[in-house]
């Protein structure tokens, strides 16, 4: 069954220099957990969970994450932060392209856009850099678990390949992912869940609905 989601509005502006304030108002929001645990072969399970909101101008999403081990080898723009302690967001507001946008621990991002798995273009570098991030690691607790969060202002103007002025009373479709393929333990979660035999976040048809109220 596809989940469905809804994004509050926050009426303020967020400076992309000092995203502090973004990180404290996105603690007030409804936290939504990654609860599938796909591909597993080992049960391992980290804890993932987001909280979303939008102003005029942009998505704001806040990932918190626990995990037994991380790792930010990747530092440019568009790098494979997806072999790193990764999280990501996938979206489509037609139904006919859709965007994987994706973060390692450190805020590495990588962008990408086409239609499914073996057909993505790069977001431009400099569009990619338009994104607002603030990632905060944590020293191992008393569990042995590594907390990190990360805060992300993802301007409308990033969207590139669609027409977007307004995100209030709109519905697009959305999934929400955590990974890290080169970790010492690999695992797949996911905020919707995917049947696939094989690891795969690029299917849209099993993405859920995001509503911008």
């Amino acid at each position: 069954m596809s989940k469905k989601l809804e994004a509050q509005y926050i009426p303020a502006a967020f400076k992309k220099e000092g995203l502090s304030e973004l990180s404290s108002a996105l603690d007030l929001q409804p936290n939504h957990k990654l609860d599938n645990l796909l591909w597993s072969s080992n049960g391992y399970f980290p804890e993932a969970d987001f909280s979303i909101a939008y102003t005029d101008e942009s998505i704001l999403l806040k990932y918190f994450v626990k995990e037994k081990h991380i790792r930010a080898v990747y530092t440019q723009v568009n790098d494979l932060v997806y072999q790193d302690s990764c999280v990501e967001l996938f979206i489509t507001f037609n139904n006919i392209g859709y965007y994987n946008i994706e973060f390692n621990c450190a805020g590495t991002p990588y962008a990408a856009y086409g239609p499914d798995k073996q057909n993505r273009v790069l977001l431009p570098v400099n569009v990619v850099q338009e994104i607002g991030i603030l990632s905060a690691i944590q020293q191992p607790n008393n569990d042995g678990l590594i907390a990190w969060e990360l805060t992300l202002q993802i301007p409308l103007s990033v969207f590139i390949h669609d027409d977007i002025t307004r995100l209030k009373g709109t519905e697009c479709r959305a999934n929400f992912y955590k990974c890290g393929d080169e970790l010492p333990q690999p695992h797949y979660l996911s905020w919707n869940n995917i049947l696939s035999n094989q690891p795969n976040f690029h299917v849209p048809e099993f993405f859920g609905s995001l509503a911008f109220n």
